[in-house]
């Protein structure tokens, strides 16, 4: 129940309701937010409340819901119910494009199976709302995109379209055709062209030559310049398309009155779904308000409670941000033994705003809308709202303000309940003090006694004595700064507030004779009391920012607690990591200095005890030693062990070895860091003649190293290698060209390229490369291919493919 009957005007949610309806799409929407109605149950309230919530989520995150063509065809509908009727082609086409909107936000809807629907109020909503795909497909068999009789729409109408434009055409070519001749004359300018007159074909004339020209003279220019005459020969012509015109009319509406009766059955459904676009769009209405002012959607108890936190009046809201000025948001409780709250403070401050923004939002929250509170927030559902505020004078009944004001107190005794809620402004006011307090705690008696939540605003002193004595009842004040002598517009609820009346009188200059005197009048008692609330009000305060500074500073300082906490789980993450990457490293280390080890072994194994040969390796284990030294690196014991050992073999193998081995005439030898092996025919000073086959190459003495006999044997064997060397070969396969271009080298410089890339392409595995040579004179080719002749692992090689360049290129097989 709501009471008076302006009540929404008293509390400004007939502008909510303004501003609501002004963000919808359609006089849909807006018809169901004139429709919107207070209500007590619980059920519905919450179903409002998660439907706008829901929505308000699809604006945030969604980009595919669709908005477009939310069209009221219920009019167009509810005028065919009579037989022979018809439903017109803009109507039709309006119908056409709402339905596909319904259709697809139904789709949008149920997109997502029912137990997993981010959308379940909404779904539900949508629940069995029919949708009418045939009716769509219909009207599309009869309108084009742009919602025009499509020319197929009939075979008749397409018969029709096609003779008009037949007939069209030639009218067409008869006008210009006597056009020509006109002009050719000089009867018709020659910029003239065939123009429309009352619906048929003419041609422009001046009024002196309209006698040369046989036809009917249609219409007359405004000046008097010229005449409109349609050419005898065109006449028939255009009769014929008027007849047409009425024809193709006739075949219209005879596929308009035929779809109609199809679809005259299904109205009352297709008008259902028509509500139902009509709630999205108010629903939608309803989430962009909410929006607009910060609303969501708060912890709902099916119980009387007023516990809000930050709550702001929607209307005070949007005003202040147009002018850039923040707004003091309002806490207030109302619950049980605190059921009744009386404000006092000063005039302009703040009360009748508290008032108005606990009716406004209560109001608005059992209407189905979102409100602007705190997230902490709980609001509570009342059967009943009751308002008496602002001046009630009629002069046609003759009441005068507080004969209004009883009036309403009258039915406030009489209707009041546990689920009331009471909104009285200025308690008692409007007749003399002494008895319009009396009566004031007269009644409030009645309203504790009844259970009834309430917020007064009052200036009378028993009102606040009341509420201090009583349960039930409990005193607010708005808050005043009383050294810069102006209103906080913050509520404090637990004491009563000061009118502040001798502080604002000295403020605005009253004679300080008259402030004594009217102190002495309301006597000394009066005066210390209005004191010491003052007092007490100020200290509140001041305790009460006290708290607030211990609540912020013990909240930064769980934030920091939480902070370090994090910091310290994160050091403890990234010292197990970097302990897990040293690990890794040393792994790492470990199979590289094994494999170093590996490859040393052997290395002074082949080489059957070479001096020089095992100097080298040696060495190269000292220097991989103090690379590891070099990284701070502490060896493991069995790796440490391993190197020792190495060195000392090493040592035993460089003591077989008496003299070092020089390279001479007849040794076999091969290039450093390859595996052809060759025989000395010459040596030249720093330079030596090596046969590589059937190929003599000259080649530095310091790039040849010495090859046993027994060690050229074992040559070809396969020989085991670590992880590091593996991986080595796997990225050098990886990396691997199957084609060497030698073409433009020298001899020499060309075999000593090849014989690399041979030897790297038996290192990889690979089973064909080829070497592109070129013609020229064939030495090049010559050169390489003898050379290919002397290596073991080549199996097989040819001159490629005549397309792919025949003789100038070599491929080999390996």
């Amino acid at each position: 129940m709501i009471y008076p009957d302006n009540f929404e005007s008293k509390i400004g949610f007939d502008k909510i309701r303004q501003l609501t309806a002004a963000k919808c799409l359609s006089s849909l929407g807006e018809e169901k937010v004139e429709e919107m109605l207070f209500s007590p149950s619980y059920p519905i309230i919450i179903e409002q409340l998660s439907q706008t919530a829901e929505f308000i989520r699809i604006i945030q995150e969604e980009d595919d819901f669709p908005s477009n063509y939310f069209i009221d065809v219920r009019p167009a509908l509810r005028s065919i119910h009579v037989q022979g009727t018809w439903i017109d082609e803009t109507a039709l086409f309006d119908l056409r494009r709402s339905l596909q909107t319904i259709r697809d936000i139904v789709a949008f809807l149920k997109k997502e199976e029912d137990e997993n629907s981010p959308y379940p109020h909404l779904q539900a909503l949508a629940g069995d709302i029919a949708v009418f795909p045939q009716l769509i497909r219909q009207i599309d068999h009869i309108l084009d995109k742009f919602g025009r009789i499509k020319d197929n729409a009939s075979s008749e109408l397409n018969r029709i379209r096609r003779e008009m434009h037949n007939t069209s055409s030639g009218i067409s070519k008869s006008l210009n055709a006597i056009l020509r001749s006109a002009q050719s004359e000089g009867l018709v300018e020659k910029d003239v062209t065939p123009t429309m007159r009352d619906g048929r074909l003419v041609i422009p004339v001046a009024p002196a030559f309209k006698r040369k020209i046989r036809g009917i003279v249609h219409d007359e220019s405004a000046s008097g310049k010229t005449v409109f005459i349609e050419p005898a020969e065109v006449v028939e012509a255009n009769n014929r398309i008027r007849e047409l015109e009425g024809e193709e009319r006739r075949e219209i509406v005879r596929i308009l009155v035929a779809f109609t009766d199809e679809l005259r059955p299904l109205a009352p459904e297709v008008v259902q779904s028509y509500e139902f676009l009509a709630e999205i769009d108010f629903i939608r209405a309803k989430a962009l308000f909410a929006l607009d002012i910060g609303a969501i959607k708060p912890t709902v108890e099916d119980k009387q409670i007023v516990r809000w936190y930050y709550a702001k009046h929607p209307l005070l809201y949007l005003s202040h941000r147009k002018q850039q000025k923040e707004i003091v948001p309002l806490d207030i409780e109302l619950e049980d033994n605190k059921r009744l709250l009386i404000i006092s403070g000063p005039n302009a401050g703040g009360k009748s705003v508290c008032l108005k923004t606990v009716g406004l939002l209560q109001y608005m929250l059992q209407c189905g809308m979102l409100i602007p509170v705190d997230e902490r927030s709980i609001v509570g559902i009342f059967d009943k709202l009751f308002l008496d505020i602002g001046d009630e004078q009629s002069i046609e009944n003759d009441l005068s303000t507080y004969s209004s004001h009883l009036t309403n107190m009258k039915f406030f005794v009489r209707n009041c309940d546990r689920k009331t809620i009471l909104l009285i402004d200025e308690f008692g006011g409007g007749t003399e003090p002494q008895i319009g307090g009396a009566i004031a705690e007269s009644l409030l008696v009645r309203f504790n006694e009844k259970g009834a939540f309430g917020v007064i605003t009052t200036h009378y002193q028993n009102l606040k004595h009341y509420a201090n004595e009583h349960e039930g009842v409990v005193n607010g004040a708005m808050l005043y700064d009383r050294h810069l002598m102006q209103p906080l517009f913050k509520l404090s609820i637990g004491n009563p507030g000061s009118s502040f009346a001798i502080e604002i009188a000295r403020k605005i200059g009253l004679p300080e004779d008259v402030i004594a005197d009217a102190s002495e009048i309301v006597g000394s008692d009066y005066i210390n009391m209005d004191k010491y609330l003052q007092d007490i009000v100020r200290d509140k305060r001041y305790w009460e920012e006290k708290r607030q500074n211990i609540r912020k500073k013990e909240k930064r300082l769980e934030e920091i607690t939480a902070t370090y906490e994090d910091d310290l789980l994160s050091v403890e993450k990234q010292r197990k990591e970097i302990i897990r990457q040293a690990k890794a490293e040393a792994e790492q280390l470990l199979s590289e200095a094994n494999a170093k080890i590996e490859n040393t072994i052997r290395t002074i194994k082949e080489t059957q005890a070479d001096k020089e040969k095992t100097r080298h390796a040696r060495q190269e284990l000292s220097d991989f030693r103090s690379e590891l030294n070099d990284k701070d690196v502490q060896l493991p014991g069995k790796l440490a062990n391993k190197i020792n050992k190495v060195k000392k073999h090493s040592k035993k193998e460089s003591i077989k070895e008496p003299t070092k081995k020089i390279i001479e005439i007849g040794d076999n030898v091969r290039i450093k860091g390859q595996t052809s092996i060759g025989e000395v025919m010459d040596i030249q000073r720093t330079n030596a003649v090596v046969a590589f086959g059937m190929i003599k190459s000259t080649v530095k003495l310091d790039t040849l190293e010495y090859v046993s006999k027994s060690q050229t044997k074992k040559e070809m064997k396969a020989v085991p290698v670590s992880a590091s060397v593996s991986d080595d070969m796997r990225a050098k396969k990886l990396n691997f060209k199957q084609d060497i271009d030698v073409r433009g080298m020298r001899g020499e410089e060309a075999l000593q390229a090849v014989m690399y890339f041979i030897d790297d392409a038996i290192l990889v595995g690979m089973s064909r490369v080829r070497i592109l040579h070129g013609t020229g004179t064939g030495a090049l080719r010559q050169i390489i291919r003898d050379y290919l002749k002397t290596v073991p692992a080549v199996s097989h090689f040819a001159d490629e493919h005549v397309q792919f360049g025949g003789a100038g290129i070599t491929v080999v097989d390996l």
